[in-house]
């Protein structure tokens, strides 16, 4: 075997690396919290920054937002890698860092869609474009930062903190919700107090700030410097270095498809699933989310230690196939305990819909078509949860059980009027749509799942930082490690809730956008099982990608 050849690295010390690992991993958790508090709040930013009648709409468009992030985390990747690999680790991610904590408390001062109309969305999306050029560049750098101070024996469980920590900002933005939702009464927070937690940023900016001011530069990359190895140009070596067109391929979808796909379903899929369709209430969804999360941290750090001892390749391969087998059954627990009454009822009495052109769009508003009749009836079904059947008909007709229900001339005027008098008629075949309280034990199922999706999330995505920085060559890694991790992130699962959505909306069942999920992730099977490497963790080598 024919090693790559290393310059001579100074040891980072014990003090030094539990700097490294707590600055790095700090640093990740607030820049991740100003990345998915707008998630979280997706719920109220709907109704703030989007003037639509439709509230499966409003939320596709609030996804769509989310997702112009992602969609510009491979741009980021590119300019913060080149940057990472030509002028350090520690600077690049200082300057990401900021980006993300100015763009974020922007989003705090933006005035609602009352006020300035259009220019309301388009802020945020082009505060959405700073947020996802700075995460583009952060993840590579803290976590090749901490993967080029660890031993390379303990570099998996080093590095899982970084993982964890993105987890972690996920927790941190429930956290400050639920905290500003016990300060501030619940018609202040839906009028003004869900800027508090984008304001927020400003502290956690100065805090990383401080933190990661404190940290030298990688040694990995000072040796780099001190040999002149440097790239000449880390985005053109990233595709024409021996072997790291496959490495790139394999690390896309064999790594970040699997791993990204997983960690949106359970986190963000689980949250509007319980908060949408399944109607319960949304201080429980937090407390739900936020003790899950919290516990499914340490999954993580155990995942990564494993990882060191048995290599990368196996629990990736564990997770994404044991996803494969409990991905729907997860979520049929999910609602047959969080909203019994509506799977019940579905199965008692089935709703069917007959009609000419029973289709939905779920865009009409937006493009301004015109919705069929049938259209409204459905997209109302959808976002309530109910499950349906639809046939082809002259006429009109929504029958439950063996029923047929009336339907008021003036649903097809108003979308509050048609949401609320569907629902009515609905609710007397026993069909509830109250906000839901699951009691205790039914808590614990839900919690158990979570933690349960949590585990495969983990098994996915514990070892990645490690495996990655393994996977290609030092003087190129920030690059080489970045673009497809955020290609993958950014579009495979930064478009997950839209596409799911986007599913849902059409089909009619609420359980439909999991295809997306399983399909990219089987697909990612293939491809890590022909190219992630078996055995133990190693240092990147030409002969070994």
């Amino acid at each position: 075997m024919t090693d790559v050849a290393k310059p001579a690295m100074r040891e980072p010390s014990e003090k030094e690396i539990r700097l490294v690992i707590g600055a790095s991993s700090a640093g990740t958790v607030f820049e991740w919290y100003d990345f998915f508090i707008y998630g979280t709040l997706a719920y109220i930013l709907k109704d703030a920054f989007y003037d639509v009648d439709n509230d499966t709409l409003g939320l596709l468009l609030v996804w769509s937002t989310f997702a112009v992030g992602f969609a510009f985390r491979p741009i980021g990747a590119i300019l913060f890698g080149f940057l990472g690999d030509k002028l350090g680790r520690k600077y690049t991610f200082l300057v990401t860092v900021t980006l993300m904590g100015i763009a974020t408390a922007g989003v705090g001062f933006i005035p609602t869609v009352d006020s300035i109309g259009i220019a309301a969305p388009i802020i945020v999306i082009l505060l959405r474009v700073i947020q996802g050029l700075a995460l583009g560049g952060e993840y590579g750098g803290a976590a090749i930062y901490v993967a080029e101070h660890a031993p390379p024996e303990k570099r998996g469980f080093y590095t899982s903190f970084i993982q964890a920590s993105v987890a972690g900002g996920f927790v941190l933005s429930i956290a400050v919700v639920l905290a500003c939702r016990w300060l501030i009464p619940a018609d202040d927070f839906a009028d003004w107090g869900w800027r508090v937690p984008f304001l927020l940023s400003i502290i956690l900016l100065v805090i990383s700030l401080w933190m990661r001011l404190m940290l030298s530069e990688s040694p990995v990359f000072q040796a780099m410097k001190e040999e002149g190895e440097i790239s000449g140009n880390p985005f053109i070596e990233s595709f024409t270095y021996p072997g790291n067109k496959k490495r790139i391929f394999v690390a896309l979808f064999g790594v970040t498809g699997i791993l990204t796909t997983i960690w949106y379903t359970a986190f963000f899929s689980g949250m509007s699933f319980l908060r949408g369709p399944m109607h319960v209430d949304d201080l429980t969804v937090e407390i739900i989310l936020f003790v899950s999360g919290l516990i499914a941290m340490s999954f993580y750090l155990i995942i990564g230690k494993w990882s060191d001892r048995v290599g990368r390749k196996k629990p990736i391969m564990i997770g994404a196939v044991l996803t494969l087998f409990l991905l729907f059954p997860a979520f049929w627990g999910l609602g047959s305990l969080a909203n019994p009454g509506l799977a019940d009822a579905a199965e008692v009495t089935p709703v069917r819909i007959e009609g000419p052109q029973c289709t939905t769009d779920p865009f009409a508003e937006l493009f301004d078509r015109e919705q069929t009749q049938c259209g409204k009836v459905l997209e109302v079904l959808t976002a309530s949860g109910v499950s349906y059947d639809v046939a082809d008909g002259d006429e009109l007709r929504v029958t439950v059980g063996s029923e047929e229900i009336g339907l008021e001339p003036a649903w097809f005027e108003d979308g509050a009027a048609r949401r609320e008098g569907l629902r009515a008629a609905l609710s007397e075949y026993g069909f509830d749509f109250s906000k839901q309280q699951p009691g205790m034990a039914s808590l614990l199922g839900i919690v158990g799942i979570l933690l349960g999706l949590g585990m495969l999330s983990a098994l996915t995505y514990g070892s990645v930082a490690a495996l990655l920085s393994e996977m290609f060559p030092p003087k190129i890694r920030y690059s080489s490690m970045s673009i497809p991790y955020h290609i993958g992130a950014g579009y495979l699962g930064g478009f997950l809730p839209l596409i799911a959505g986007v599913i849902v909306a059409s089909t009619g069942n609420i359980y439909s956008g999991l295809w997306y999920t399983w399909i990219v992730v089987a697909f990612g099977i293939i491809v890590a099982w022909w190219g992630l490497p078996d055995g133990p963790p190693r240092d990147f080598s030409d002969d070994a990608g």
